[in-house]
């Protein structure tokens, strides 16, 4: 079965196009900088040398367009004819309470997916850009929605819940959803595989950091508790993203500065986070360089390290103790500095880690944790299509068998 995911951001499309069950990708790769004069194309085949295209890529309709018409050249491609491709998979960042598992898209699904673009608009109405655009040339494909915040839907009401009125959770699910979920869900799984250790018997915490970052605590391969809230902005600070903030700070802001729900939203979303306090950039290796002569990059590196710290200790008390720590995301991965910084100090939890193998990971799946460490503690590279593509595999097999 060839599956094609997709993961549509705000101006980028992520792809894969699996072989299943076997997980061979035939193709990978990135159109960057979407509705910009200088975006591109980055494309890996048979781990091959890369294929780089400098086009124009005005909206994410026309990055489809290019991207199918790639994948069956006659001399680049890796499909006789769009007929070959089986199914499509897409990641949604926000399923709400309604969706707690992935599910085969129709119109009725979509109009109910439509309705929380107002709690995920970094994500959700980018995300369905990416449906509607393969309808255009495929109309009857089967096409697959897998949620970042299905994988959390196990937390308990008393996680999950605000100290609010209950009416407001009853009239309009205010709650805490959780996002990543497909990450954290993935290489929990992968740890243990590599370790050869069942995840029913164990304590992990999971650390997605990206320019998104959340923390989720899984016990026997379920997760309980999870950084992010209602929408993304919850929880560890991020790149544009403060994290948590009271609450008093939003009207505080919104009073002095005349300022209306949106342009709050704008403020959280796009202005804050690493950005907003060093006033340099929301990159970490830009950070990271500056540091070294700027006092608010300083900062900045600081508290995104304190923040994760403190939520790894939190996490390890509700899950009464820790088994495996785990790093992924693209600072997570790639971050020596973060890594040492988080788990300096954390001895008495357990956590001890290799000073020689965390400065060599070079993007791989390793143990960074001393021999006498406790806790283990692990860099894993996510590989969040790869949970699409095996939901996308498992919903269509059970659609045909199903005989519809």
């Amino acid at each position: 079965m060839k599956i094609l995911v997709i993961n549509c951001g705000s101006s980028s499309i992520k792809f894969q196009l699996f072989e299943m069950p076997g997980s061979d990708i035939l193709i990978k790769g990135v159109i960057e900088k979407i509705g910009q004069s200088d975006s591109f194309i980055n494309i890996k085949k048979n781990k091959k040398q890369d294929v780089n295209f400098k086009i124009e890529i005005l909206t994410h309709q026309i990055g489809i367009d290019f991207l199918l018409n790639y994948i069956t050249d006659h001399d680049q491609g890796c499909l006789k004819s769009l007929k070959d491709l089986d199914a499509v998979g897409h990641r949604i960042g926000h399923g709400g309470e309604k969706f707690r598992n992935s599910i085969i898209l129709d119109e009725s699904i979509l109009s109910e997916i439509e309705k929380y673009n107002e709690l995920a608009p970094l994500h959700n109405p980018h995300n369905l850009k990416g449906i509607k655009a393969i309808r255009q040339h495929l109309p009857t494909i089967k096409q697959v929605a897998v949620f970042d915040t299905s994988f959390h839907q196990t937390l308990p009401d008393y996680a999950y819940m605000y100290a609010i009125p209950y009416a407001l959770y009853e009239k309009y699910k205010i709650r805490r959803y959780g996002f990543h979920g497909s990450s954290h869900h993935y290489v929990s799984g992968r740890a243990c595989k590599l370790l050869h250790v069942d995840i029913k018997q164990l304590k992990i915490i999971t650390c997605h950091l990206g320019n998104g970052s959340s923390i989720a605590a899984i016990d026997k391969g379920k997760s309980i508790d999870t950084s992010m809230g209602f929408t993304p902005l919850e929880g560890l600070i991020m790149g544009t993203r403060p994290g948590d903030v009271d609450t008093g700070v939003a009207t505080y802001i919104m009073k002095k500065e005349n300022m209306g729900s949106d342009s709050l939203n704008t403020l959280f979303y796009t202005e804050s986070g690493l950005l907003g306090i060093t006033g340099i950039s929301s990159d970490m290796r830009e950070i990271e360089e500056a540091s070294n002569t700027s006092k608010l990059a300083k900062l900045g590196l600081e508290m995104f390290y304190y923040r994760i710290k403190k939520y790894i200790g939190a996490y390890t008390a509700i899950l009464k103790g820790l088994d495996i720590l785990i790093f992924t995301g693209g600072i997570g991965e790639k971050s020596v500095k973060t890594r040492e910084e988080v788990c300096k100090n954390l001895n008495f939890l357990g956590i001890k880690i290799d000073k020689v193998s965390n400065e060599n990971t070079q993007d791989s799946e390793k143990v960074i944790s001393t021999a006498d460490s406790k806790v283990t503690v692990m860099v894993v590279p996510t590989n969040e299509e790869l949970i699409i593509a095996q939901e996308t595999q498992h919903l269509i097999s059970d659609h045909h068998q199903s005989g519809n």
